[in-house]
């Protein structure tokens, strides 16, 4: 058991000082904070945010070309 622990424990000193994974979990946290930014805009339906504003305009711009002659 003793060996499992100082197995972990120097895995995660060099995972505390390995530069480039540090980078690229930035990236992954960076993405998962876009994704969530995006899918708050745009939210999962049309009922709120940009959904609703899309589809509010889109029925305008129809209700407006059926009333061209």
């Amino acid at each position: 058991m003793l060996k499992y622990y100082f197995k972990t424990t120097e895995a995660l000193k060099n995972l505390r000082a390995d530069q480039d994974g540090v980078v690229s979990f930035e990236y992954v946290i960076v993405a998962v904070c876009i994704i969530a930014a995006v899918l708050a805009a745009y939210g999962t339906t049309t009922g709120s945010g940009i959904g609703s504003a899309l589809s509010g305009g889109i029925a305008k711009i129809v209700t407006n070309f059926a009333a061209v002659p």
